[in-house]
């Protein structure tokens, strides 16, 4: 046991229960839409536009919500974006059109933005290098153990209250997150729960890391980190990366019932599976790069050998149409695997090449990279499925990880902290790395 004391992993776990509530509430609508379409008729065209709606603001929110976390700090800031999103999905109950409910998703779009890069900073806050991908990869199993109890619990609660208490329900639980993290979350120099043994180890840990000037240097301008090769490999590997999670996570209850003909019951026994998955994803991709470093592999060795195991799994999609049901359950469980095994570790990244202080708002534009990805395939599939089948949206999907990996290899030539300066020509830094 550690004799330092283990809060911060106390932290990790506040984290995903906090991406639990966000996967929940993101699911409410793809898990009950069948429901939802028996009172509220639309086209499979207009779901992918209502997809993309939710995706435009989170992606708009998640650059935004990566400065907010920066200027308001990680506690107040968090808990804003939670009762935001809460309210949101709380409200969507009450519609009784599709502008209606195109006008909450997209609400919920952008309070959900911020959540992870609240999460990302506040890992970056309390824990050392060593230990992140592992923290991450904690608060990210959290998706998958929100999206793994929406089928179930969505099915129950629709066949018992009907679909708009799904999202009264669902939306009412954030509220009650929020004043646990408001009396709960301190930075680790302020935490009253800290020994001081584990207040030591974490703030040391990281000015040996990133040196103690990082911390506390001049403050770098949000536009000026799109002129570090780093930050703008990483937003093409998220935008091509997390197009695929979005594609999956929000059609897939859909695929079950259009291509597989199964009710909500039966999307509630079976469409938990692949989240399930998803969440030993999360944890594992965490732990082996974690491990890794622990047995002397250097922090660039670590991250990049995960990401390239996750990328060569994705190809499984491939495959999807023509198999059985058990099968394709199969493979999509193999896929949110490998997906959020890479995740875990591309989230790490961040702050593993840059200081805290600007932490928040590199991984806003990671996110909102990857939104706008998401946004663009969601419209592209919708028209795609409504005239082709869902063939060609598991193709594109089964390509898209190993062509980021290697924009990230291009992009990030080695894993380690970068120094920030007020003015930095691209150019100069590609010719320095």
């Amino acid at each position: 046991m550690d004799q330092r004391g283990n809060i911060r992993w106390w932290v990790a776990g506040l984290l995903a229960i906090a991406t639990a509530l966000n996967y929940l509430d993101r699911q409410s609508f793809p898990v009950v839409v069948g429901e939802i379409k028996k009172t509220i008729p639309f086209t499979d065209q207009q779901y992918g536009q209502l997809t993309s709606l939710f995706l435009l603001a989170y992606a708009i929110m998640y650059a935004g919500g990566g400065r907010i976390m920066d200027w308001l700090g990680t506690r107040l800031g968090y808990a804003v974006m939670i009762v935001w999103w809460s309210a949101a999905n709380f409200c969507t109950g009450l519609v009784s059109s599709v502008t209606g409910i195109g006008i909450f998703r997209f609400l919920l779009g952008m309070g959900e933005g911020g959540g992870f890069p609240g999460s990302g900073k506040a890992v970056a806050e309390w824990f050392p290098p060593k230990e992140r991908a592992m923290a991450f990869g904690i608060f990210n199993t959290g998706s998958a153990v929100g999206a793994v109890i929406a089928p179930p619990l969505m099915a129950f609660i629709v066949a018992t209250l009907g679909w708009r208490w799904v999202f009264f329900i669902t939306g009412a639980v954030g509220f009650v997150w929020a004043m646990m993290w408001l009396k709960f979350y301190q930075p680790p120099g302020k935490s009253p729960f800290l020994t001081r043994d584990e207040r030591e180890f974490i703030l040391s840990s990281q000015a040996s890391a990133a040196g103690a000037t990082a911390q506390t240097g001049p403050a770098i301008s949000w536009f000026k980190l799109f002129s570090y090769p780093q930050v703008l490999g990483l937003m093409g590997a998220k935008f091509l990366t997390d197009s695929v999670w979005y594609f999956l996570i929000f059609w897939l209850p859909k695929y079950f019932g259009d291509v597989r003909q199964l009710n909500i019951k039966e999307i509630g026994y079976l469409a938990w599976i692949p989240f399930a998955c998803a969440g030993l994803g999360s944890l594992s991709g965490g732990w082996l790069s974690s491990y890794l470093i622990r047995r002397n592999v250097t922090l660039d060795h670590a991250r990049k050998i995960a990401l390239g195991m996750s990328a060569l799994l994705m190809p499984a999609l491939l495959f999807v149409v023509a198999s059985p049901l058990s099968l394709a359950i199969v493979l999509f469980s193999l896929a949110m695997f490998a997906h959020q095994f890479w995740s875990s570790n591309v989230q790490t990244l961040p702050a593993d090449l840059f200081p805290s202080r600007v932490v928040g708002s590199v991984e806003g534009l990671l996110g909102s990279a990857g939104s706008f990805g998401g946004m663009l395939f969601a419209w592209i599939v919708g028209h795609l499925i409504g005239n082709h089948g869902y063939g060609p949206g598991f193709i594109i999907a089964s390509v898209l990880h190993p062509i980021g990996f290697f924009i990230i290899l291009a992009a990030v030539r080695r894993i380690e902290p970068v120094p920030l300066q007020r003015n930095i020509p691209v150019a100069a830094d590609v010719r320095r790395l």
